[in-house]
């Protein structure tokens, strides 16, 4: 049986705070925090979160992490390829993670991120989308064009582990 639920949900949760944090912006300043399972985990001193990162072979981004008031977590997909992204333009968005099937919004990120870069992200605070981004190896994601992409999420139980730790410590 397929669930299928928003992002967003109505119950706000401790667990879900400490999954993930904020969309960077270039003004931000980090350090590495540690490396596990191909996700490398960085403080982000500005903002006081932590975020994990993972780059492809063909140089494309995920990033997950937690918003400032660690209310809501983001996870983000960003490219070099050529994009019609516009900063902050708001698209319909399905994503499958294993059985269950997600909608919401993506927000367009451009400029405001490594130079060369577009990409989108979501936030959540839905704890069953955060167990299945922790328990499942890859994540569909059928945004509102006529492609889809897969995203590796190898690693991302160990990445969310130290992420965790990395917050605890800040």
């Amino acid at each position: 049986m397929k669930r299928h639920m928003n992002f967003k949900s109505m119950v706000a949760s401790t667990f879900v705070a400490a999954a993930f944090a904020t969309a960077a912006t270039a003004s931000d300043t980090f350090e590495e925090y540690g490396k596990v399972e191909g996700w490398t985990v960085y403080k982000n001193v500005t903002e006081s979160t932590c975020l994990m990162e993972k780059v492809d072979s063909v140089e494309n981004v995920v990033q997950m992490g937690y918003t400032k008031d660690t209310d809501f977590g983001y996870v983000g997909v960003f490219t070099k390829a050529e994009t019609d992204i516009k900063k902050g333009d708001e698209k319909a968005v399905a994503i499958v993670l294993g059985n269950d099937i997600y909608t919401g919004e993506t927000t367009g990120m451009k400029g405001n991120i490594t130079s060369g870069y577009s990409g989108g992200y979501v936030r959540t605070n839905n704890p069953h989308f955060i167990e299945d981004i922790q328990r499942q190896y890859k994540m569909i994601v059928f945004p509102e064009k006529e492609y889809v992409f897969t995203v590796d999420l190898t690693g991302t139980l160990k990445g969310i582990e130290m992420v965790r730790k990395c917050q605890s410590d800040m």
